[in-house]
């Protein structure tokens, strides 16, 4: 269940920051919620899963879920381009979290 909490607060926590984005710094109404509500619903489902979890390795899923959900999206939602060496960064970050997965207690 604390992965289940921790993968949710991911999801919400990309959410989130693809509705600031959509909001234009909070000038349009539905976006502007959705992303209020989303941080919110981030916050509070990390929270459930760090009862559970080592601070150190929920928090850096739940940043590296953000990091690769919103850099995935950025590019295809948004056309913002991804050099080699961040796609290489990306993937990186990708088997980090794997490891962490693998062998968090």
């Amino acid at each position: 269940m604390k992965w289940l909490m921790l993968l949710l607060a991911g999801i919400f926590e990309i959410v989130w920051a693809i509705g600031m984005k959509y909001s234009n710094g909070f000038s349009i109404l539905l976006p502007s919620v959705i992303t209020i509500v989303t941080y919110i619903l981030s916050a509070v489902f990390l929270a459930l899963a760090l009862k559970h979890l080592p601070l150190g390795i929920g928090y850096i899923m739940w940043v590296s879920f953000g990091i690769i959900g919103t850099s995935v999206l950025g590019f295809l939602l948004f056309n913002e381009k991804l050099s080699l060496l961040q796609i290489v960064s990306i993937i990186l970050i990708i088997i980090g979290v794997i490891g962490l997965k693998l062998f968090a207690k």
